[in-house]
């Protein structure tokens, strides 16, 4: 018999059965597409051995009319900029005491330190750094004193613990001479509270922490009881930014890495700034600051409560006036369809903005108005605040039950893999969903929360060129894609890792990467076949010398039994032919690499071409 081609249609369909996508591939973990053909995806390496404090859920880039290269990290708990490897804090300082407004206590044979001090606003989990402090009288230092702690637990208004340490972070327990309270001098700084590392609704029956508020009340949104989710933007050389539902500040770069960014409001010179916001961006042609969700003017003052649907922006080149007057451009706007604002993206001359129910069109139109406000569409809301991402063809994001496009007009993105994503889907994490944009593979995606998972596991990518999706297990907190750094920048753990580097895992093998095909059959399953030849067809993209996978090839008589693997053939680029033998109606071929149980193949990434099979009828049942 003549050899059969086996070509699978690009793109991964889990819309229909495994049976009826017959020609295609139904199955897939961490392989792209790229000219109708399957391939590895690129590996990641750290960026840096540096780590950073939190799980980091936004990056920005920008480099200064000096040519120097800044990253903005915003994490659960603190605020970074990163120049070359290292992560600066530049986490706003919420509050300084004035000298001895704080004490200490220690107890012989205990690390934990009470530290006292009247209307303290802090939360477990915030950072405070004292200074002036003197010895306690034993082990418990001044230098053990005076150095930056995060917040143990908090007693109550007027009372908080931390765990004593030395400068190396090794604990140190008090003995019987630390009987002091750290003299008259001690200042604390503490920076702005923290936000969570999990989302909990703001809003609804019930809503809020378990045992944070009356069963059936509303929680207020704010800064500190919701998933910290921070946004950014420059603002010339200066970096504006804005933790959710928290304040608006302001990191000069002029001032350097080693100052922290510092409340808008507070500058000299602010005029009925916003205090608060759920987002700050910088309009790029006529460079106006911008503030979602800003707290409304009242009596001449910003009032220092949210409202979520309001837009504020301020004067050309001034983002210090948010004063309304008729010699400058700053002015504010209400949004009407929805009860809040979700998020918003820079495109093509205007700005999108999302509320829950509707999307919004903002532009610049120039005096006396400034910005118009359109309502694009109604019933299309936002997945997340970080659901939507520019791309080189459109604005794409994902809906609560669909993917979206907006080219000037909206379009549903066709999905071949819409229920796999939304049936184990996470709802109640919905608020982690980011996408991004991978262009130099013409892909954008989103990560997010499977169904049994609090945290990303997953991700989805959509190659907007050949019009085909593909998924894999993978987690990534933060992404960044390239432009001021040659390889696209995400975060897991507390790394910073670059993306699309060789074909490996951080220098060791990647795992568990392999695509399967749907079932495919000779007369429509009406006749047994036999395949007793394969002609492999993969090109090994590096390590060709030591490159390897293995081709599965699993069979079944009816589309309701279960496959059963027949052969696996080990392929290298040696490889002329793998004898096999299998007898069914139907059959998969699956492609997988476990490089971790394979020597040598780390550094191998692999491209599918066009595999022959030796197939021939054998009778019927």
């Amino acid at each position: 018999m003549p050899l059969n081609k086996v070509i699978f249609r690009p793109g991964i369909n889990r819309e229909g059965t495994d049976y009826d996508n017959e020609g295609g591939w139904f199955d897939v973990n961490l392989v792209r597409f790229r000219n109708g053909r399957a391939q590895k995806i690129g590996g990641w390496a750290k960026e840096t051995v540096e780590t950073f404090l939190g799980k980091a859920r936004a990056l920005h880039a920008w480099v200064s009319l000096a040519g120097t290269k800044y990253l903005g990290t915003g994490t659960t708990w603190k605020y970074y900029v990163k120049e070359g490897n290292k992560f600066n804090d530049v986490t706003p300082i919420r509050a300084t005491t004035s000298a001895g407004d704080v004490t200490f206590s220690a107890s012989d044979g205990d690390a934990t330190i009470t530290v006292t001090e009247s209307a303290h606003g802090a939360e477990i989990n915030d950072f405070v750094t004292f200074s002036g402090a003197a010895t306690l009288g034993g082990l418990i230092t001044a230098s053990v004193l005076n150095q930056e702690y995060q917040i143990a637990t908090v007693t109550n208004a007027n009372v908080f613990t931390i765990e004593a340490k030395d400068t190396d972070g090794n604990t140190v327990t008090a003995n019987s001479s630390d009987t002091g309270n750290g003299g008259s001098s001690v200042v604390g700084a503490y920076q702005i509270n923290v936000g969570l590392d999990v989302y909990v609704s703001s809003t609804g029956w019930g809503a809020g922490l378990w045992s944070s508020a009356t069963f059936g009340s509303v929680t207020a949104l704010t800064a500190t009881n919701q998933l910290r989710l921070w946004t950014h933007d420059n603002f010339g050389e200066n970096l504006m930014i804005c933790p959710r539902g928290g304040g608006i500040f302001r990191w000069n770069e002029n001032d350097g890495v080693t100052t922290r960014a510092v409340e808008l409001s507070g500058i000299s010179g602010a005029v009925e700034v916003p205090t608060v916001g759920l987002q700050v961006l910088t309009s790029e042609k006529d460079r106006h600051l911008i503030v979602l969700g800003a707290d409304p003017v009242v009596d001449s003052s910003r009032s220092g409560s949210s409202d979520p649907m309001l837009v504020a922006f301020s004067d050309q080149e001034n983002a210090l006036d948010f004063q309304a007057r008729s010699t400058n451009t700053a002015g504010e706007l209400r949004l009407s369809s929805g009860s809040q604002i979700i998020g918003a993206v820079k495109s093509r001359q205007e700005i999108l903005i999302w509320t829950d129910t509707a999307l919004y069109s903002m532009q610049f139109i120039g005096p006396p108005f400034t910005f118009g406000i359109n309502l694009i569409n109604e019933n299309t809301g936002l997945m997340a605040p970080k659901a939507a991402v520019t791309g080189p063809t459109g604005v794409f994001w994902m809906g609560y039950d669909n993917f979206y496009v907006y080219t000037g007009s909206i379009q549903k993105v066709p999905c071949t893999v819409l229920g796999y994503v939304f049936n184990d889907f996470n709802s109640s994490q919905s608020y982690k969903t980011h996408a991004f944009s991978n262009t130099q593979f013409d892909e954008v995606g989103w990560y997010y929360c499977s169904g049994d998972s609090s945290e990303i596991d997953r991700y989805v990518t959509y190659n907007y060129s050949e019009q085909v999706w593909s998924y894999g297990q993978l987690t990534r907190h933060a992404w960044l894609d390239a432009g001021v750094e040659p390889y696209p920048i995400a975060t897991s753990d507390s790394y910073l890792y670059q993306q699309e580097i060789g074909y490996d895992d951080d220098g060791s093998p990647m795992t568990n990467v392999y695509i399967e095909s749907s079932d495919f059959d000779i007369g429509d399953g009406e006749q047994f076949s036999f395949i007793n030849r394969m002609i492999p067809d993969i090109r090994f993209l590096s390590n060709s010398s030591g490159g390897q996978v293995n081709i599965l090839l699993k069979t079944r008589n009816f589309p309701g039994d279960s496959l059963s693997t027949n052969s696996t053939s080990v392929i290298t680029s040696s490889t002329e032919q793998s004898f096999v033998r299998a007898r069914a109606r139907q059959a998969v071929v699956r492609i997988e690499s476990d490089d971790d149980n394979v020597p040598g193949n780390t550094g191998t990434g692999w491209r599918i071409g066009a595999t022959r099979l030796d197939v021939r009828p054998d009778g019927r049942r």
